[in-house]
């Protein structure tokens, strides 16, 4: 790599609110101007190659348009997930106006003195309450989103004890999103599912990785129990001592108790395993495997995307008369289902299914109320999720199997909980929500990992999911289980817009497509509350700033 200078731009042209993309010797750099300070990044976010220019730079923070992860402009530095590592720096110098460039990595930032002494210390108490003058030793249950974000995290702050990641799959945390998205479209196969981390980032840091399937996790006593399993078929492991755990096991599918479940060719979607065994269940002429997908969620739908879009016949069968009206309201539901019969996708709403019928062992059709059926090769269970937290010993579950934490992620002496099982506030003064969103789980986890190693912080982020759709990338941010009005900017049915979710006077959510730079924005003003009023003035203004009158 040359190691000679560049002039890329110049100060007075770099604004401060827009983040530019430069070339230096063939490696594409993003410039953020930083008052009279010019900083230098990689362009491209880390968690899937989005243009970060396109995003959002506010508030001395960097924000990716696609999934909202968020970088600090003046270190590169994670402060929002997905992307767990932070942006690559070069380096920057000023001559006069001119700014100068090299294509040499600079290397990465060390944690900060606060956040070694705060470890150090946390680490020290952590000792004593367990063997004093051993090495403290943290443990992370589930090795998902949130358990490969609480590693990174707790790596970044200065945390330098024992720490074991445990999960029941034999694979490095990857990125699950993908399993609905574009594995079943044959886009993306499932050993090509990208990792979370850099391959060997677990054993660089020193990351204990323990594939095993927890028997009994005893809270009182800070021990972990375990079956026997895949890394020791004949004997059972020993129980595992830690001094604070992080419970990230997220959820398991729930399973309909209705006849002919067990047939061959029924389907769950939650581990790369099971994508792997939907994609060859569809056989050599996918075209001609007909699927009854149960369930209208997010899973469901995103797969029946993916399906079609290899040209897989598909029935969506469902007791929900509208798609996802629970969540963004009837309106955008039908939008949905319009998008999917648009596409050839076929539904049976507001019905239930009484069985599953099978031939020699392997299901052929699903049996309604009424006596009506449904043929089916291949059947998927897209019928929601249950949290993963049936071994739990000496902590009170909610009804749901929920646990219920506080701002900052602690559940228990000497636990903290994360992800889909985790009952949390979102905001003062309501109701503890838990939330199934891939991205949620990793910024509950970020938290928890900071408070593990002495840090006081409280969930005051916003939530962020995407699902896509027939080649349509469909964002929400916020959270919203009932509101006054639904404030439309755009055209749903041409699915370029942004609907605003107002209760009070407020945005509590908001669904967008094809808005990716406003809805950056948008996550930044949400942090500290925004009035509907606020809200379209930024949207007024986005379209001004957009418009070709405001670039000439």
């Amino acid at each position: 790599m040359s190691t000679t200078a560049r002039r890329v731009a110049r100060l007075s042209q770099l604004r401060t609110d827009r983040a530019e993309r430069v070339e230096v010797d063939g490696t594409p750099i993003l410039l953020v101007r930083d008052g009279d300070t010019v900083h230098a990044y990689s362009a491209d976010c880390p968690h899937a190659g989005a243009p970060l220019e396109e995003g959002a730079l506010c508030h001395g923070r960097i924000i990716c348009p696609w999934h909202k992860g968020t970088f600090d402009v003046a270190t590169g530095s994670v402060l929002e997930p997905p992307p767990l590592l932070p942006l690559d720096r070069y380096p920057v110098t000023l001559d006069g106006d001119d700014v100068l460039v090299c294509a040499q990595k600079l290397p990465p930032p060390q944690p900060d003195a606060n956040a070694n002494a705060s470890a150090s210390a946390n680490a020290s108490s952590q000792t004593q309450a367990g063997a004093a003058g051993e090495t403290p030793h943290f443990v992370v249950i589930g090795a998902g989103a949130a358990g490969a974000a609480a590693c990174a995290a707790l790596r970044e702050c200065g945390f330098a004890g024992r720490i074991t990641l445990i999960g029941d799959e034999p694979h490095a945390p990857y990125d699950r999103t993908s399993l609905s998205k574009f594995v079943p479209s044959f886009e993306m196969a499932p050993a090509d599912v990208p990792p979370l981390l850099p391959p060997d980032w677990l054993q660089t840091h020193g990351i204990e990785r323990l594939v095993a399937k927890v028997a009994r996790l005893d809270v009182p006593a800070r021990t972990i129990h375990f079956e026997a399993g895949a890394t020791a078929p004949t004997q059972a492991i020993e129980p595992l001592k830690y001094d604070t755990a992080l419970l990230a096991t997220g959820s398991v599918p729930k399973v309909p108790d209705i006849p002919g479940r067990d047939l061959g060719g029924v389907h769950v979607l939650r581990h790369l395993d099971d994508a792997a065994a939907l994609v060859d269940a569809l056989g050599d002429d996918a075209t001609q495997t007909r699927v009854a997908i149960l369930g209208s969620s997010f899973i469901g739908l995103e797969v029946a995307s993916a399906l079609r879009k290899h040209g897989v016949p598909v029935t969506v069968i469902s007791p929900a008369k509208v798609p996802f009206a629970k969540q963004f309201g009837e309106r955008a539901g039908q939008m949905f289902r319009a998008l999917h019969e648009s596409n050839g996708v076929r539904f049976r709403l507001g019905t239930q299914v009484v069985s599953l019928e099978g031939d020699e062992g392997n299901v052929h059709a699903v049996m309604l109320e009424g006596g009506e059926h449904v043929d089916a090769d291949v059947v998927l269970l897209g019928t929601g999720v249950t949290p993963a937290t049936g071994f739990v010993d000496g902590l009170p579950l909610q009804k749901d199997g929920g646990i219920v934490v506080n701002a900052g992620m602690h559940a228990a002496c000497g636990l903290y909980a994360a992800g889909d099982i985790a009952v949390f506030s979102l905001h003062e003064n309501q109701e503890p929500v838990r939330i199934e969103h891939w991205r949620v789980a990793q910024q509950h986890a970020r938290i928890a990992a900071q408070n593990m190693c002495g840090a006081r912080n409280r969930y005051n982020d916003v939530p962020f999911f995407w699902t896509y759709h027939f080649g349509k990338n469909f964002g929400y941010l916020g959270h919203a289980s009932e509101w006054d009005e639904i404030v439309v900017d755009g055209d749903l049915d041409r699915h370029s817009f942004i609907a605003l979710y107002v209760r009070d006077g407020n945005v509590d959510a908001v669904l967008a497509c094809e808005r990716e730079a406003l809805t950056a924005r948008l996550s930044d003003a949400m942090r500290g509350g925004l009035t509907r009023a606020d809200a379209l003035a930024m949207i007024g203004e986005h379209a001004r700033q957009a418009s070709p009158a405001a670039g000439s």
